[in-house]
């Protein structure tokens, strides 16, 4: 007697359908597009994850620009000093310090500045 996979096949297009719930037209109620629609959103989410970092760093980088320019220095002097002081805060911490605490950011700028030997400018802190 021949078996029919029809239970198992009803669960897995359930499972399907699920997934592209929040869809609009055939792609939540065709099965091939359904698929279709769940495939190429996997290729993006994956790209997304990678491409999200690179948006994340780029924007910190941005930030720390900005502020260490009110302070007188530019970004790559400014991380160059870093280095030299010996600082081993990331891009992320160094810009969120620059929003949040603005004294402590001064204070390092400074530090930062002394290393480097370069003067504070009249207009800066």
């Amino acid at each position: 007697m021949r078996t029919k996979s029809v239970v198992p096949r009803l669960r897995a297009k359930k499972r399907l359908f699920k997934r592209v719930k929040g869809s609009v037209g055939g792609r939540r109620r065709l099965l091939r597009t359904a698929k279709e629609s769940i495939i190429r959103a996997g290729v993006y989410a994956r790209r997304d994850r990678r491409r999200k970092k690179r948006d994340f760093r780029r924007l910190w980088i941005i930030r720390l620009n900005a502020a260490a320019r009110e302070r007188g220095i530019r970004y790559s002097q400014f991380i160059a000093g870093l280095e030299k002081i010996g600082c081993e805060l990331d891009r992320k911490t160094l810009s969120e310090m620059a929003i949040l605490d603005p004294t402590s950011f001064d204070v390092i700028a400074d530090q930062v500045r002394a290393a480097l030997g370069i003067a504070v400018p009249a207009g800066a802190a």
